[in-house]
């Protein structure tokens, strides 16, 4: 149930963040899933960096549509450059 878990909560940040996230990001729904669980690693190891989380403790649910910006972001730098 922990992957399922895993999977959904991946999906809803992904269409979050491409939502919020202005400008044509267009992917499918398997890329939009591992933007999400991505955006949460990220969110939690760079929160984990700066102090805001502590270790073992995972990013919340807007930090995590935080780090799926960030990582549509750097995407989008590398689209644009190639």
């Amino acid at each position: 149930m922990g992957i399922l878990y895993t999977i959904l909560i991946g999906l809803v940040v992904g269409l979050v963040a491409r939502a919020i996230k202005p400008g044509d990001d267009s992917m499918g729904w398997l890329l939009t899933i591992a933007l999400g669980i991505v955006g949460a690693l990220v969110a939690t190891y760079g929160g984990q960096a700066l102090g805001i989380y502590r270790a073992g403790e995972g990013a919340g649910f807007f930090g995590s549509i935080v780090g799926a910006i960030i990582v549509l972001a750097v995407v989008g730098l590398i689209r644009k450059r190639s």
